[in-house]
């Protein structure tokens, strides 16, 4: 919802939209996606930086094959 505001003098009044501010998010509203995107950035840290094989939530090694250059780059060691 924009309001209109008056801008100008006696001779050149004219109304202009002014965007309304968005209204606060209270912590409430933003607890479940601090969680949401906290359990997934862990899942991928996972991912990335742990799963080696060993303790492997993912049968084979797949998953250290497809995310293998992404750890050096990440500055990761894997060998």
């Amino acid at each position: 919802m924009a309001a209109s505001v008056a801008v100008g003098g006696a001779r050149a009044a004219r109304e202009v939209d002014v965007p309304a501010l968005p209204r606060p998010v209270s912590a409430g509203e933003l607890l479940p996606w601090a969680l949401f995107f906290g359990v997934l950035l862990l899942l991928l840290l996972y991912f990335v930086g742990a799963e080696q094989g060993a303790a492997s939530l993912v049968g084979g090694h797949w998953v250290h094959e497809f995310v293998h250059d992404a750890r050096h780059v990440l500055a990761f060691p894997c060998h």
